[in-house]
């Protein structure tokens, strides 16, 4: 078997019906295993920052989706996700409150960003993680820096970014759309005392996502609403039913491919709900599913409002 043969390449499987090859199937064995793996080091060394939920999506999305967007160019899936990780890193040392650190972070996110001309959304996520978990140890710089060159190596040597064009046009108002609509959800969090959970990472990267795409309707903010919903509630009560955080990840890994096939839709993140338990405190994982689901509710919604705002105006221009 050919080294692009071992992870395999297949087009997005929709529905049930459509049948899986040996090689997709070879594939998504090695992105388990490489997102198992880190949680048995996280166990082993008693450490859980070395827990990044991104990693998970990215090794999906990477190594069998071949996302586009995500690899087209290599030394970004290094590059981006380490300096943002280690801008949330630095700014969480400061003397700020929480809001205030969330708020100064996706700015300079941002910005970064814009300033290498990269649209690759799990780097909001790492950038969130030390905010998140409240990083103070340097494993967790370490952990990123390492997971992220393996899955770079893993798409060089493979080849999957052969053919792809480098470089994409990139709409850089939504990234401020993005801005304003996070720091509406915040202030919303803050006013009903539940600030911890204005931030759910793998939301805020298919959010980001959907903003860029051309066409967003309905149907797609359901199906993204309910697999992260779904995603965070299987999480959460494994976390609570099972002693052992391998046997959780193993567990959660393969219920997340079986409910996207059942629902008919890709999405690298809800590979990464399942991990959030273990670097949330147990009171905010407690409440991942509820928060998920209204966080869901209003940022898919925002979403949907605004593009459907933005076609009226299109079609208003054309009329003129």
């Amino acid at each position: 078997m050919s080294p692009l043969l071992f992870f395999g390449y297949e087009k997005e499987v929709r529905t049930m019906n459509v049948p899986v090859s040996k090689e997709t199937i070879i594939s998504y064995i090695a992105a388990i295993a490489f997102i198992l793996s880190m949680v048995t080091a996280s166990v082993i060394m008693n450490d859980h920052e070395i827990i990044l939920p991104e990693i998970a999506a990215m090794a999906v999305a990477m190594w069998v989706y071949r996302e586009a967007g995500w690899i087209r160019q290599p030394s970004k899936i290094f590059l981006a996700p380490s300096v943002t990780a280690a801008l949330g890193f630095a700014i969480n040392q400061l003397p700020f409150t929480y809001v205030v650190k969330v708020m100064l972070t996706l700015v300079f996110i941002m910005l970064f960003l814009r300033l290498v001309q990269s649209n690759l959304a799990p780097s909001i996520a790492t950038g969130l993680l030390p905010l998140v978990m409240n990083a103070n140890e340097w494993s967790f710089i370490l952990s990123v820096f390492i997971l992220t060159l393996i899955l770079m190596f893993g798409v060089l040597i493979f080849g999957f970014s052969k053919g792809l064009e480098q470089k994409v046009k990139i709409h850089y108002k939504y990234m401020l759309v993005f801005l304003m609509l996070n720091f509406v959800w915040i202030a919303l969090c803050w006013f009903a005392g539940y600030l911890q959970l204005a931030v759910i990472p793998p939301i805020l990267v298919v959010v980001y996502e959907s903003l860029q795409k051309p066409m967003y309707n309905g149907k797609v903010a359901f199906k993204q609403g309910l697999v992260l919903t779904i995603s965070a509630t299987v999480g959460t009560l494994l976390y609570f039913a099972i002693d052992s955080w391998i046997l959780v990840t193993l567990v959660a890994m393969f219920l997340m491919l079986i409910l996207l096939r059942v629902v008919g839709i890709r999405m690298p993140a809800a590979y990464a709900f399942p991990l959030l338990p273990f670097i949330f405190p147990r009171d905010i994982a407690a409440m991942l599913p509820v928060g998920a689901l209204i966080s869901s509710v209003f940022m898919f919604g925002a979403v949907l409002a605004y593009k459907k705002f933005e076609m009226k105006q299109r079609e208003k221009l054309m009329q003129l």
